[in-house]
């Protein structure tokens, strides 16, 4: 799909590796809806990195865990901009719960984790699927984790909702073809990031010293990745690990 004058939904947008995907979509030529939940200021600031290089950008207030927030940010969208032709479901709420503890897993924890990892993308998809359906094609990306890959990650809960995310793009790249195609990637250990610094060190040492790069990925990486997705015409219902490769034993 040629990408210039394209507009593209971006959720976690004011994030680190958010802020990498939009940069990198404005790169060519695509028009950016920067989704964000609290972090408005970081969010102008992305828009604002946007507008510099050329391109429309505009921030949107989104909770995805709420049901009727995806719909409406989607119809603000395409308000805005006319159409939607790119679906980035970037955006996750994870917490550092070792695996052992099954206690302080509890029903909240859990429930919030699937609202926003997995309940809140699929809500997303169907209103952009409504739009990029009478438009004739559309792109949609999800970003999970190797964590739903392996059972290795900050929490059972992050690691169970990031599999139903991988299994859902496979799900939806049926249901959706052949004019939407749905792909995603599933990065290991970003290093730099916000969300790397805030889990337990042991979970980020393993990480490590099973990447056999022994070292993380960058959010640039799996940046360009999503934009590779994008810009596909024969690739749907696959996921790629970004990962510095990352061995599970």
């Amino acid at each position: 799909m040629e990408l210039s004058g394209r507009v593209a939904l971006v959720t976690g947008g004011s994030g680190d590796l958010g802020t990498a995907i939009c940069l990198a979509l404005a790169r060519r030529k695509v028009d950016v809806a920067v989704a964000y939940v609290e972090q408005r200021e970081r969010a102008d600031r992305v828009v604002a990195e946007v507008e510099g290089m050329g391109g429309r950008a505009m921030a949107f207030r989104l909770d995805q865990s709420d049901v009727t927030s995806a719909g409406n940010v989607v119809a603000s969208v395409v308000e805005r901009f006319g159409r939607l032709d790119v679906l980035v479901n970037n955006a996750a709420w994870n917490i550092g719960i070792p695996f052992t503890d099954l206690e302080a897993l509890d029903a909240d924890i859990w429930d919030r984790m699937y609202a926003t990892n997995l309940r809140g993308p699929y809500l997303l998809a169907r209103a952009a699927a409504r739009i990029m359906r009478t438009q004739g094609e559309g792109r949609i990306v999800n970003i999970a984790s190797i964590g739903g890959l392996y059972p290795a990650s900050s929490s059972i809960a992050y690691s169970a909702t990031k599999a139903g995310l991988i299994h859902l793009t496979r799900c939806l790249a049926v249901a959706l073809a052949p004019g939407i195609l749905v792909n995603c990637v599933a990065p290991g250990l970003i290093e730099g990031t916000r969300i790397a610094g805030r889990l337990p060190d042991a979970v980020r040492e393993t990480a490590l010293q099973r990447a056999v790069l022994r070292r993380g990925t960058s959010a640039a990486d799996v940046a360009d990745q999503v934009v590779a997705f994008c810009a596909t015409d024969s690739t749907t219902g696959q996921v790629l690990a970004v990962d510095a490769g990352f061995v599970f034993h």
